[in-house]
């Protein structure tokens, strides 16, 4: 601690030298909104998988052909046996196979190629956990309809697919058949998914005669048990297809597997991230190192004095650690405000291109964090200037030029 006069005689000597002081802020505000803004981005992504957690997904188990990748292309895949097999297995309590294939589709003489996904209706509610869709507007499909078609919210959007953004009643062509549009999805917060369109399996038989393959099989386990019955699974499938260990052409996992796979990759790509924000923000620092060096030699007939009237060597110690913590303080505190107002600007930005997943998170240690972690690193950086300085002799301080 310092006393009121010194603290006094601190923050007037920064507002005498603001343009200098005003630089190395700008210098440190920088590095923390950029920490502020991908650490709020990761959180949001975070609460975005967490959000499926705690959803109807994690008893939800997923299979593909490895060959499937490529959606609409595939030469073999997921058949009725392998459904069959998946549907028998222990633990397995429903099942179903999913279609998704390439489509053309026209409206008013404009023609996209989206996606199109067909399954058996009774076993919808697999598709509708798993991806968390709902509709919007109007209503979903029936049982054996045809030339009925339910859609992706971004084809209500002026724009987004189409010039003109469709409604409920509105028909369009699917793979040159008329189909009638009698629902719209609420917003899932991706292009891809919020421009499939979905049919059921009876028409997607008539857009696609020689259809043979799924291009995933949903099934609902034991969540109690999901890694016992993942395995449980591959052994039924191997056995269905022959296969021995090593020998699999298809995927099986349980949705909790794919989100701690995609919260392993986002770990890194934030970690590496931070990394490189936490280099912007160790060059601030040397950059208010610097300053403080400056101050020392500029006020080194100030500091004689100082100590010739009985100032101690803490206390000058105590001075320049709260010129340089300040320093810290105030571009935590503006380089926060910065952060947040660019992240809820590139939120804004993303939710209008249709990435509305892609959203900051907030959290008050956030705020809290970054403005400590500011002020930390200023007092820190200006710990050998202080030392310096308090070991200044009067005599040699009062003769200096």
């Amino acid at each position: 601690m310092i006393s009121r006069e010194l603290a006094k005689y601190s923050m007037n000597n920064l507002y005498k030298r603001k343009t200098r002081s005003m630089l190395t802020i700008i210098s440190i505000l920088a590095g923390i909104a950029t920490i502020f803004i991908f650490i709020s981005f990761g959180l949001g992504l975070y609460q975005y998988i967490n959000s499926f957690v705690t959803s109807g997904s994690a008893d939800k188990i997923t299979v593909m052909s490895k060959g499937g990748a490529i959606t609409g292309t595939v030469t073999f895949g997921l058949t009725d046996d392998d459904l069959d097999a998946v549907k028998k297995t222990s633990g397995v309590y429903d099942a179903a196979g999913y279609y998704v294939k390439t489509a053309e589709v026209k409206s008013k003489d404009v023609k996209k190629y989206v996606f199109v996904g067909a399954m058996d209706l009774k076993k919808m509610y697999l598709v509708d956990e798993l991806t968390g869709l709902k509709i919007d507007e109007g209503r979903g499909l029936q049982q054996g309809e045809k030339g009925k078609a339910v859609l992706g919210y971004n084809y209500k959007i002026d724009d987004k697919i189409f010039p003109k953004g469709l409604d409920v009643n509105d028909e369009i062509e699917i793979q040159g058949q008329k189909a009638k549009i009698v629902g719209f999805y609420q917003e899932v917060g991706n292009p891809a998914d919020d421009s499939n369109i979905y049919v059921t399996e009876e028409f997607m038989e008539d857009l696609y005669p020689d259809i043979k393959y799924y291009y995933m099989i949903i099934a609902r386990g034991d969540v109690s048990n999901i890694t016992r019955v993942v395995d449980n699974v591959e052994k039924s499938l191997q056995n269905e297809r022959g296969l021995k260990d090593g020998q699999e052409d298809f995927d099986v996992a349980s949705f909790e597997q794919l989100l701690d796979s995609y919260s392993s990759a986002l770990n890194i790509v934030v970690g590496f991230i931070i990394l490189i924000a936490l280099i912007s923000v160790l060059v601030s620092a040397i950059n208010t190192s610097n300053t403080m060096i400056t101050s020392v030699l500029e006020r080194m007939k100030e500091l004689g004095v100082i100590k010739s009237i009985g100032a101690r060597n803490s206390e000058i110690l105590g001075l320049f650690l709260f010129e340089s913590g300040v320093l810290g303080l105030v571009a935590g505190i503006l380089g926060v405000m910065l952060g947040f107002g660019l992240t809820e600007f590139a939120g804004y930005i993303l939710r209008s291109l249709g990435w509305g997943f892609l959203q900051p998170g907030y959290s008050i240690w956030l705020f809290i964090g970054c403005v400590i972690f500011a002020t930390f690193t200023g007092a820190v950086s200006g710990v050998i200037p202080a030392i310096n300085a308090s070991r200044i002799r009067p005599v040699e301080a009062l003769r200096y030029e």
